[in-house]
């Protein structure tokens, strides 16, 4: 799961980001409006923590701006603002739930969790499964005909995309957004070097699923019998 932290406090971002990433997320991070909205309006994102008072461009303006353009990712609100009204405000433009600074990380943990049982809004099943293939996302093993191979961090998280998109084209650069995150910096024959390690795995499993080119666009998982 990979969760967008918008926070001005860098100090409170980064401490942020650590108890995220030690609680099992994948993580980034921005600190002003311009570059909060350019990662939010990537939809490679399961929960955003938002910040309301930004330098360059406010919460509630990019809250409004991401839900106008079709993006559904869960927002957590956070501010020092504890008014009723601004509380209000937060959520009929769009936000999901409401903490207030100082917050402990624990309630935080708790309103993340919260989240992510409501139903259809993001999947959590330990383990996602396609056609001959289980994988377990907590111990990043892959199964398939009684035999299994542990994935190294970036493999899993390359494996986990594929299995929760079966058939559809994954375009180069989404897959460097999600894998990478958008300020993540890649080498571009990086990505290769990851896929040509998967279909490794998959014809040492003996698995009928392949990873296929799609020429000029990207790559996509599909059960080839």
């Amino acid at each position: 799961m990979r969760i967008l932290i918008i926070e001005d406090d860098q100090e409170l971002c980064h401490a942020l980001k650590l108890q995220l990433e030690h609680a099992g997320y994948q993580t980034d991070c921005c600190h002003n409006g311009t570059d909060a909205l350019y990662y939010a309006l990537q939809p490679v994102y399961d929960i955003i923590i938002l910040d309301r008072m930004l330098p360059s461009m406010d919460g509630l303006s990019i809250l409004k701006l991401i839900r106008s353009n079709e993006i559904h990712t869960p927002v957590i609100m956070a501010t020092a603002m504890d008014g009723i009204k601004e509380r209000i405000s937060g959520l009929d433009c769009g936000a999901d739930d409401y903490v207030v600074k100082p917050y402990d990380v624990g309630e935080l943990l708790a309103r993340i969790r919260a989240l992510i049982r409501r139903p259809n809004a993001i999947d959590t099943a330990e383990t996602l499964s396609y056609a001959d293939l289980e994988f377990q996302l907590q111990n990043h093993d892959l199964f398939c005909l009684g035999k299994t191979i542990r994935l190294s961090r970036r493999e899993a998280l390359l494996m986990e995309f594929f299995l929760q998109n079966p058939g559809q084209t994954l375009a180069r650069q989404l897959i460097y957004t999600r894998i990478w995150g958008p300020g993540g910096e890649v080498e571009d024959g990086n990505l290769d070097t990851y896929i040509y390690y998967l279909r490794k795995h998959l014809r040492t499993l003996r698995s009928q699923c392949r990873i296929t080119t799609v020429h000029g666009v990207g790559y996509k998982l599909e059960n080839s019998p």
